[in-house]
């Protein structure tokens, strides 16, 4: 009936198994990694931008609690000269706050490696808090634009 496999019959299957990939198999499974990336990494990027946009609005968020809890303990915001390292160092301009406290451990920078923004008065509220964006210009749109407390 069926003959019993010998070992030269063993041997021939274990190197058919373990000759490995061809070049057309290797080819189309670059072609198919290189489809689904040129369809994912788009959307990745997008992602990556909308997340240093609201990195960015948490800081802004942030540092307007840090400035208000200021105004409370010293009945007035920092300076313009003072600015935003007054909440993180007892300012030494006048006015020297009376009542002043640590209300950061360090200031953040934006999520574009850029230094916040602090204007007092405010040009859109009593103070203003702002990233200038990806751009790290005034103004601009999209992923380049302002980003400040009076959103």
């Amino acid at each position: 009936m069926f003959a019993r496999p010998t070992q030269h019959h063993l041997r021939g299957a274990a190197r058919a198994l373990s000759r490995g990939f061809t070049l057309i198999e290797l080819m189309v499974v670059l072609v198919i990694i290189g489809l689904l990336a040129a369809l994912i990494v788009p959307n990745v990027l997008e992602r990556a931008d909308d997340a240093r946009v609201t990195a960015a609005k948490t800081d802004v968020s942030n540092l307007m609690q840090a400035l208000k809890l200021y105004r409370l303990d010293n009945q007035r915001y920092p300076t313009g000269e003072q600015g935003l390292a007054a909440l993180v160092a007892k300012p030494t301009a006048a006015p020297v706050p009376s009542n002043w406290k640590p209300y950061l451990e360090k200031l953040p920078n934006d999520p574009w490696g850029a230094n916040y923004q602090y204007v007092n008065p405010g040009v859109k509220g009593t103070v203003d808090v702002f990233s200038f964006g990806a751009d790290g210009q005034s103004g601009g749109e999209g992923r380049d634009a302002d980003i400040g407390s009076w959103q």
